[in-house]
């Protein structure tokens, strides 16, 4: 098969383009690109465009020309994306390692200007802001400035990094939140590039080092989220190794009913596709009420395609994609080309045409829909608003036996400590923020307030969010109200809520009380939102400032009052709630394309302190080892040009031994650092007091920070220390008991190889780079679980940590183990391939012996040789020295 012919000529708005066409490349007459999903076309593309470059295989074109038809094993292909995204959490520390990588080439013999970026890279530096001052004018300025003095010198080496890697585009601090910056102006859904003589055309694709990156999709852009390490591999050009996935096909009828948002959506339908075991698949929307739905609405629900555990939630290109592009500021003729290609190659969703092959397919009415909020600790545990007091009773059943003995308690189980409009998935849509604006109008007018105790903030993902709401003059409610604007970037969404008000951290603390937080964000796991917090609900911008006014989470709001008037007269939620019709009208009134052309005009420059920050330049970085900030990462052992061969894990031990849905969160936290923690210790050794701590996301450049926190979180439960939460373990043998940090150490310096025991869904949550490099570097040889989220699995990998699965029916509990066993892992030594069964020998603390199959979770070749290497890192820096 030849690519040539397939390059073919396209007009738009008077102009001549030319393009890879996806049609061209079948067999004559055989029609099958007209049945493939659209998010497999692009895909089908992207293969094409390699080929022609001269890098691509035509065997990966007639595999996924043949989708579905295949025996066996899926084929493994490859994707190169034409940009990748970092935020600076995740990001600061892969700068760190192509820092190190330059190093470590010097020191092979290498050039170090040979570690450069071979694909754009846009960096948005939205996770550094914390929400210490909220419900004052002054908040945004007095966390804007408090930002800069925590965090000058990792901004500093940000500095030096944009000046050393050329295609690395820095976003400061301020502008917003990743993915809403991408959805209203980085995305172009159509790209363009000089091909020779020609101009040519293909889709934007992308990934990114977060795993909300799938929010793109809802602009009809493939992406997805990824580890770190993988998304610094795109970065340098390297293809993604992928299986060829299943496309869930999700039809959507009906529309909304009035007053149902996209919030109560995306929860509904996360719920409804994590009980439809996505883990991995590709999901496309399709039918005739996706014109129900705006892009912001599809951008809401694509944002949490990573809490249903699908990979991407593909909304196709349509009229609903240009009406945004243009309502966002981008420009005519670009609009114009983005239709005419989509219609020439295939990927304009039309509801009449005909409907894609998909491996399974499930229908969704939109009239189903109901207001909903998710809670106490999971994304996906939807309720509809009236249960959420029952949903938190049933999780925290002290709150009936205690409530009496806290009479003299400033707050009392249930009562909202937090209540927070925060993150991209839903202040990327106006109707959401606009409704929420109203419900403070309507509340202000009956004189109702917030609560007292409730801790109120706004941040919004961009600052066309805050243009908007000052312009249709909601913000002054919002103000009333004390959601002031108070930074822009992740903040609650993440954990950054900063602290709580002394009297009600005491009274949390002293009285044993299960406080509560209601928040537009995208998690709500036990303790990340604040680790004083013992329940969080998800809930759409309106009912956030609903639940502010109420208090409780306790109070049904579809039946008990918010508050009382200044007339005595009982406040119903319904008395506030918005008409869609009234939020229609003010979004035509004030989401203005000016207002997007104005507020993403000057992106890059950043404020004056940004712009004054001294920083190095050069080729190499000048660590600085008396640093608890930036440290040189330690991960690139690789001496010689060629690794050594694998050996098989012999005499293992059990480092820890976990349930179900353990979160990156647990392994490796992001937030408040405890002063007794190994790593608060290690850092007051240092001279460093407890209040200049910040947090571990701060400090993820210096592994010894990062090691201590890996599986310290104090919501963690290792079942071989029963009764003791958080990083705990059993040192064997022996049992001692000790930190899960002190045991890996003592188990390294006997040289005992080391493993984690886990059950289903281990690693769900963020793209953490962190929850797989620390426990490398604490010694773990692999990870045996009953099953893996998506991109943790790949971020072991990556991290050269290899992770293995039961065989179906056995898990922890069926083989009886406790975590004195010692293990003895065989077959690693030959001709290791991907999926490849592995023999367990399972020795007894008694003597007794046991042995089982391990499916060893290598999906692709690629994934062999970065293992084989020890990670990803190592075997891209041998690659560039050779």
């Amino acid at each position: 098969m030849n690519t040539a012919p397939t390059l073919t000529e396209l007009k738009a708005g008077g102009r001549a383009y030319y393009y890879y066409s996806v049609a061209a490349a079948d067999k004559p007459g055989a029609a099958q690109v007209a049945r493939l999903p659209y998010t497999l076309k692009i895909v089908v593309e992207n293969v094409l465009r390699q080929c022609a470059a001269g890098h691509g295989r035509m065997a990966d074109v007639a595999a996924l020309l043949a989708w579905p038809e295949r025996s066996g094993a899926p084929p493994e292909i490859r994707f190169l994306p034409g940009r990748v995204m970092m935020d600076d959490t995740a990001g600061i520390p892969l700068i760190g390692d192509l820092a190190a990588m330059r190093d470590a080439a010097a020191r092979l013999g290498g050039d170090p200007r040979r570690i450069d970026l071979d694909v754009p890279v846009d960096f948005v530096v939205d996770h550094s802001i914390i929400a210490d001052h909220t419900a004052a004018p002054d908040a945004l300025a007095r966390n804007a400035a408090l930002e800069f003095k925590r965090n000058a010198e990792r901004f500093s080496f940000l500095r030096w990094g944009g000046h050393a890697f050329g295609k690395l585009r820095v976003v400061p601090p301020g502008g917003g939140i990743c993915h809403q910056i991408n959805l209203e102006h980085l995305a172009r859904v159509v790209c363009m590039q000089q091909d020779g003589g020609h101009t040519l055309v293909f889709p934007d694709s992308m990934v990114g080092i977060d795993s909300h990156t799938p929010m793109i999709n809802g602009l009809g852009i493939v992406g997805w989220g990824v580890s770190g390490m993988e998304g610094l591999a795109a970065a340098l050009g390297e293809p993604l190794a992928m299986l060829i996935p299943e496309v869930i096909g999700c039809r959507l009828t009906g529309r909304l009913k009035p007053g149902v948002t996209a919030t109560d959506l995306v929860l509904t339908m996360t719920q409804t596709l994590r009980r439809h075991d996505v883990v991995g698949k590709f999901v496309e929307y399709f039918g005739p009420g996706l014109h129900a739905l705006a892009v912001p609405d599809r951008a809401t629900l694509a944002n949490m395609t990573p809490k249903a555990g699908a990979t991407m939630s593909y909304f196709p290109i349509d009229a609903e994609t240009l009406r945004y592009l243009r309502s966002t500021g981008r420009n005519a003729q670009h609009v114009s080309l983005v239709e005419a290609y989509a219609k020439a190659q295939g990927l304009w969703h039309d509801p009449a045409g005909p409907v894609a092959e998909y491996s399974a397919t499930i229908e969704i009415d939109l009239a189903s829909i109901e207001a909903s909020v998710s809670g106490p600790s999971q994304p996906h545990d939807r309720v509809a608003l009236h249960e959420a007091p029952r949903a938190f009773s049933t999780a925290c059943p002290a709150v009936v036996a205690t409530e009496a003995a806290r009479e003299d308690a400033p707050v009392r189980d249930g009562d909202i400590v937090i209540a927070a409009i925060t993150s991209c998935t839903n202040t990327s849509n106006p109707a959401g923020m606009i409704g929420a604006g109203i419900v403070a109008r309507n509340a202000v007018a009956r004189g109702l307030k917030a609560m007292p105790w409730v801790k109120t903030s706004l941040s919004p993902g961009s600052r066309v969010v805050a243009d908007y709401l000052a312009q249709s003059g909601l913000q002054k409610s919002l103000d009333a109200l004390g959601f002031n604007v108070s930074g822009f970037g992740c903040m609650t969404c993440v954990g950054f809520s900063g602290p709580l008000a002394a009297p009600i951290a005491e009274a949390i603390s002293g009285h044993g009380v299960t406080a509560a937080a209601v928040l537009s964000g995208n998690r709500n796991y036990a303790g990340r939102v604040h680790p004083l917090v013992g329940a969080s609900f998800l809930a759409s911008p309106p009912l956030v400032v609903a639940y502010a006014l109420a208090g409780s989470i306790l109070k049904d709001l579809t039946r008990e009052p918010l508050g009382v008037d200044a007339d005595g007269e009982a406040v119903y939620l319904h008395d506030l709630w918005p008409d869609d019709d009234e939020i229609r009208a003010l979004i035509d009134a004030t989401v203005e394309p000016e207002l997007f052309i104005r507020s993403y005009a000057s992106l890059y420059a950043g404020s004056a302190e940004w712009q004054n920050l001294q920083h190095q330049r050069g080729i190499n970085f000048a660590w600085d080892a008396a640093s608890s900030v930036i440290r040189r990462p330690p991960l690139f052992d690789a001496t010689e040009l060629e690794p050594a061969p694998l050996a098989d894990i012999k005499g293992a031990r059990v480092l820890a031994m976990f349930g179900d849905l353990v979160t990156t969160e647990h392994i490796s936290p992001m937030g408040v650092i405890p002063p007794d923690s190994p790593a608060g210790v290690y850092l007051q050794r240092l001279g460093i007091a407890p209040a200049d701590f910040v947090s571990y996301a701060a400090r993820r450049l210096n592994h010894d920070v990062m090691m201590r926190g890996t599986l310290a979180s104090v919501h963690l439960h290792n079942e071989m220390t029963p009764g003791q939460a958080g990083g705990a373990t059993r040192r064997m043998p022996g049992g001692t008991r000790m930190s899960i940090y002190d045991a890996a150490l003592a188990y390294q310096r006997d040289a005992t190889p080391l493993v984690i025991v886990a059950g289903r869904g281990y690693g769900t949550g963020s793209s953490r780079d962190w929850a797989a490099k620390g426990v490398r570097l604490l010694g773990v040889r692999a990870v045996i679980a009953e099953s893996f989220e998506r991109i943790y699995r790949a971020n072991l990998v990556a991290a050269g940590v290899l992770p293995l699965q039961f065989a179906d029916g056995q898990t922890r509990r069926t083989l009886r183990l406790d975590g004195s066993e010692m293990l003895d892992i065989i077959g690693l030594t030959g001709n290791l391939v991907p999926a490849m069964t592995l023999r367990c020998s399972v020795t007894r603390a008694d003597g007794s012996r046991d042995e089982c199959d391990l499916t060893a979770r290598l999906e692709t070749m690629r994934e062999v040789e970065y293992f084989r290497h020890g990670g990803i890192l190592n075997c891209l820096l041998r690659r560039r020295c050779r």
